[in-house]
């Protein structure tokens, strides 16, 4: 284990000095039977029985002694004697607490300790380590379960604290285990990741990979450091993809995405919005209800589909292909029908996408991005300014539609998805994306021609529908006054024409 190095402003006891390192390790690696503190003058080791024990045994190597002298030392610790040995080689000295066949008072330790302190000096500068640190094993099984029980969505594992699960979206602590350490972590993510990805954890100090608890569900493993311990985080995925009408999802706009032939289709959304399962979705009714070639390229692969109608290749970047935009490009030679990237998170993964449409395939993918209008944007500006009108020009071809979506808190408990949908039917829409106005696109998501409607349109569904409460759909609206018209009866639909002078005039 790393050391732990701290200035200590009161150096008044070594006690004093254990208290705040002992703090420090239980922090950062968990609780320890074991704590080793050492200054430039000297070296203390301590162990207890049991982490919420005291320390029973000390250890105090002297690293100078011969700038103390030893009847000091044992005048200080006139009440222990008998009970502990000094031993003295040279410069060097060793006091061990207590003596070998020596019963002592649990307390007893931190006594001695206290009485050296006023004798040896207590330096400003220390470094600790911890030692002996609980190795019971995690149950795997017991997690997923819990995460099964509950309808959890992640679950976090940490040094100093137990296991914490989110359910919708909020985390909290459980009594799955007592508070956990580096050492039971670390066990866990070697015992579940591909021995290559634990060599890349150790090397990167980061990893992700895929793991199945067979009968119960995947799980979206990710492992990192911070401040030297280990974070795991588990992202629970059931066996069983869910429906369109389990995840509460308007079914005839997704059905009719996922019946396309060709073209660029995203689901965005900010992190923990439930865009992979709606990506999963879509992928396993295509799977269902057509004969296609689906091909998938994922970092890690996350729901795992098997063969029904269709069959399906799923490809992991950095095991099966060295990373999106070589994927991407290299299924254009698999034979496939439906192409479906993980994530667009790079120029080059959104460019092999966008050639990828352009080619005649189905290609499916998640964005992070705010809003729908402004997904066009946000994808152009991850091109550099001399590209950005050609990649405009690309997604006004091959950009077929977007579905956003958000998770609001439901009336009854849980969550459910409020969704917006831009679909590429109408002029405005285009030449809003050609043009780069996002405001051109929003109000033609909201035209009476289109199959697109805005976010607040299905907030207000939710809400007539009882299905989430007026506050909970105006905190979720994009914009709050056009759910506030909604509900009160004075909402008009936008007109474009004026939009589109207006955008025209500021760009003369």
């Amino acid at each position: 284990m790393a050391d732990v190095i701290l200035g200590i402003q009161d150096t008044s006891s070594f006690v004093n000095v254990l208290e705040i390192a002992e703090k420090e390790i239980s922090r950062s690696q968990g609780a320890a039977r074991k704590i080793i503190i050492a200054s430039r003058h000297l070296e203390i080791a301590l162990v207890r029985p049991e982490v919420h024990r005291d320390f029973t045994n000390v250890s105090i190597r002297i690293k100078e002694f011969r700038d103390f002298k030893r009847e000091d030392l044992e005048e200080a610790l006139a009440e222990f004697q008998g009970k502990y040995n000094l031993k003295t080689d040279g410069s060097h000295a060793t006091l061990t607490y207590p003596a070998e066949g020596i019963e002592v008072a649990d307390s007893s330790a931190m006594d001695l300790l206290e009485k050296c302190g006023s004798v040896l000096p207590v330096a400003e500068v220390w470094h600790a380590r911890g030692d002996m640190y609980s190795e019971q094993d995690l149950s795997i099984h017991t997690l997923f379960t819990t995460m099964q029980e509950k309808n959890a969505s992640d679950i976090h594992l940490q040094p100093d604290e137990p296991p914490l699960i989110r359910i919708d979206n909020v985390l909290s602590r459980t009594d799955l285990a007592g508070k956990l350490t580096n050492v039971q972590i670390d066990r866990l993510v070697q015992e579940m990741a591909p021995p290559d990805q634990y060599e890349l954890f150790l090397v990167e100090k980061q990893v992700s990979f895929n793991f199945h608890e067979v009968g119960i569900a995947y799980a979206r493993c990710s492992a990192f450091m911070k401040h030297g311990a280990i974070h795991f985080t588990l992202r629970f995925l059931p066996e069983e993809i869910p429906s369109f009408e389990e995840l509460s999802l308007p079914t005839d706009i997704l059905e009719s995405i996922a019946s396309a032939h060709r073209g660029l289709f995203l689901v965005v959304g900010m992190t923990g919005c439930g865009k992979t399962t709606t990506l999963a979705a879509i992928v396993d009714y295509i799977n269902q209800h057509r004969q296609k070639h689906i091909l998938t390229i994922e970092h890690p692969v996350e729901y795992v589909h098997i063969n029904k109608l269709s069959i399906i290749s799923q490809r992991d970047t950095g095991v099966d292909v060295p990373d999106f935009g070589m994927g991407v490009t290299g299924a254009l030679r698999h034979d496939p029908d439906v192409i479906v990237i993980g994530e667009m998170r790079n120029a080059d993964t959104i460019r092999a996408a966008i050639n990828a449409a352009a080619t005649g395939h189905l290609v499916l993918s998640t964005l992070h991005a705010n809003t729908a209008a402004e997904c066009a944007n946000r994808i152009v500006s991850f091109f550099d300014p001399i590209e950005r009108d050609l990649v405009r020009l690309q997604l006004k071809d091959c950009l077929q539609g977007i579905v956003h979506q958000r998770l609001v808190p439901r009336i009854g408990g849980g969550r459910i998805p409020a969704v917006e949908v831009m679909i590429q039917d109408m002029k405005q829409i285009s030449d809003g994306i050609i043009s780069g106005n996002s405001e051109m696109i929003h109000a033609g998501m909201q035209q009476t021609i289109t199959q697109s409607f805005i976010m607040e349109k299905h907030l207000y569904q939710l809400y007539k529908g009882k299905k989430v409460s007026l506050e909970h759909a105006r905190e979720f609206a994009t914009d709050v006054s056009l759910i506030d018209q909604m509900i009160i009866g004075t909402y008009t639909i936008p007109r474009v024409e004026g939009l589109k002078a207006d955008h025209a005039r500021l760009n003369t």
